[in-house]
This record gives structure tokens, C-alpha cells and sequence, in this order.
């Protein structure tokens, strides 16, 4: 099995995440052993951002990975994991409201692929950007 970062780099659907991930110096954090669970936005949800955001994140560092680490929760969560939740704390330290009740939505974002296992924890792939506030 591969770890995070290998997974992401692996899917052809991840690009633009992988590309923030490098430009953030989360790399060496994503592939330590963890265990982390990832909220991980697939190119398409970072299409939706209006247009020079990407731009303007990649110019300011320590929003981009303030943004990243709001991505990512410690611990290995499965969907059953969150749904018992409700909310969860990110690295970032804002919590992340999960609902489970009709699909699996996090935030304000729909999971389109749960529970994608890693050495190093597990992955649930998004269809937005899920944004702090």
C-alpha cells in the first residue's frame, strides 16, 4: 500500500491538490506515518474556486497551508468514524461539521469516494474546497 501522497500523486484527479500540497511544504508532513484522514478535493473542486484564487494562495504560503491543514483531521476516521462524530477538529484547529443523514457530506462539500485506505491513514475525495468560517 502507498501513503498519502502516493495515492494523490498516482490519481490523475488530484493535481492541482498535489501542486498546493508541494508549493506548501506539506509533503514531508502528508507521507510521515500519521495516521491522518484527508478531506482531499479533486481538480474539479478547486475549478470551482473563482478564478485567480489558486494564483493567490500559491503568492501567500502560510494561507495555502492554513487552507491544506483545514483539509486534514489526525487519526485514521472512516466514514462510520465521522458519522458518529458529527465534527471533527482539523489540523488547522477549526472543527469540520460532518453529516452523514443523507450521503455523506462534509462541510459544504459532497464526498464522492470514502474510505480510500493509505499506510498512513485514509482518504475521502471532495467536490469543494472546503473554506474555514
Amino acid at each position: 500500500m502507498a501513503d498519502i501522497v502516493d495515492i494523490a500523486v498516482a490519481a490523475d484527479s488530484f493535481q492541482t491538490l498535489v501542486t498546493a500540497v508541494q508549493a506548501a511544504g506539506l509533503v514531508e508532513t502528508l507521507k510521515s506515518p500519521g495516521p491522518f484522514t484527508v478531506f482531499a478535493p479533486n481538480d474539479e473542486a478547486f475549478a470551482k474556486l473563482p478564478p485567480g484564487t489558486i494564483t493567490t494562495l500559491v503568492q501567500n504560503i502560510p494561507q495555502l497551508a492554513r487552507i491544506l491543514k483545514y483539509h486534514v483531521v489526525p487519526g485514521r476516521l472512516l466514514q462510520a468514524d465521522l458519522a458518529a462524530l458529527g465534527t471533527v477538529i482539523s489540523v488547522e484547529g477549526s472543527p469540520i461539521k460532518i453529516d452523514c443523514s443523507d450521503g455523506f457530506e462534509v462541510k459544504n462539500a459532497t464526498v464522492l469516494a470514502a474510505d480510500i485506505a493509505a499506510d498512513n491513514g485514509v482518504i475521502h475525495v471532495i467536490d469543494t474546497v472546503i473554506l474555514m468560517g
